[in-house]
């Protein structure tokens, strides 16, 4: 692959031009750029089978470099980007060794870690800032029927401390808890994150899967886990941006590593939600649950003033909020692997 070359454009809104915001007072400054739906693992509460083929169906590098030009200019300031697994995606640190004359304050991106021994120092050095890992279970044995992946736990952890060596903290350490699945685990990852010296995430279940599982029931809620750790452990809450979604806390005996809870079902934090969302073939989506999507190809082919038209008219459409457990509910059209996690 030849190497990409920078884009030139302004790195940040011009003085007296507005960045994006939506008709309910929502600074839009955070995207989640999803690289690739495919994936290496077939998690059982997220895909149903084996990975179908979508070849070509990627946006290129150099529309993804036009794209986020785009969006730094009209003040988006942290960038995650997901998969599927957006290791899989060849090119990756040459791509992003291209953002840094955009000035982005936070460059990060979550993965399942099975390819990241290999390759964090090399995404540190191409300017990566942070890492989530992806971590179901720390059971080595669960985590392989999970995965669907024999041997996946090694690799994984692998990848952990691999990211730590690389300075790609904090690492973070997502955990999606499912009653009756994981949730015998909460204490064993609060071990994990004191062992290990990571920040462990733990992530009330969404309607967001292939296999059409997700009933209210099998939420373990934010209250439950609080009250599962805090007969263990004093927790004592960390300050955050008002933005984040996680609510934070720290060992009060001084331990290292850090718990943190994202709660979108028991406690929505859709009031100050700064996020968009790009698929990985070309699409702006608004919120997890949006029924609408905007497609990038036609403001692509008008440049960057049509990106621009696009995703403000896209921010005015913003969703105000989600209505899971809501009667009338819908289920957006796509799944998680197929959004960007």
């Amino acid at each position: 692959m030849p190497a990409p070359t920078a884009i030139s454009v302004s790195s940040a809104p011009a003085a007296g031009e507005a960045g994006l915001r939506d008709r309910f007072g929502r600074t839009i400054t955070d995207a989640r750029i999803s690289i690739t739906d495919r994936c290496n693992y077939r998690c059982v509460y997220c895909r149903e089978g084996a990975e179908p083929a979508r070849a070509g169906s990627e946006l290129s590098w150099e529309a993804w470099r036009q794209v986020l030009g785009v969006l730094r200019r009209l003040g988006i300031r942290k960038l995650r980007f997901t998969g599927g697994e957006p290791l899989l995606r060849p090119g990756l640190e040459a791509f992003l060794a291209t953002l840094a004359p955009l000035g982005f304050e936070d460059l990060a991106l979550t993965t399942n870690g099975h390819l990241l021994a290999e390759r964090a120092a090399g995404l540190r050095a191409a300017g990566l800032d942070r890492i989530t890992v992806s971590l179901d279970s720390v059971q080595p044995e669960k985590f392989a029927r999970i995965t669907r992946v024999p041997g996946a736990w090694e690799r994984v952890r692998a990848g952990i401390a691999a990211a730590v060596t690389a300075g790609l903290e904090p690492v973070k350490i997502n955990a999606v808890l499912l009653r009756g699945f994981n949730d015998d685990e909460i204490e064993a990852f609060a071990e994990f994150a004191r062992a290990e010296r990571v920040a462990v995430r733990f992530i009330e279940f969404m309607p967001l899967e292939e296999g059409r599982l997700w009933t209210p029931e099998i939420v373990v809620t934010m209250s439950e886990i609080l009250a599962r750790l805090e007969a263990r452990y004093r927790l004592e809450p960390l300050a955050g941006e008002r933005s984040e979604t996680a609510r934070r806390f720290r060992f009060a005996d001084g331990a290292p590593g850090e718990i943190g809870i994202i709660a979108p079902v028991s406690r929505p934090f859709c009031g100050h939600c700064s996020r968009i969302r790009l698929t990985a073939d070309g699409k702006v989506r608004t919120c997890l649950f949006s029924l609408r999507e905007w497609p990038l190809a036609p403001a692509l082919e008008a440049g960057e003033d049509g990106l621009e038209a696009l995703f403000r008219r896209a921010v005015a459409h913003k969703e105000e909020r989600h209505h899971i457990g809501e009667p009338g509910f819908q289920r957006p059209s796509r799944t998680m692997v197929h959004i960007g996690g």
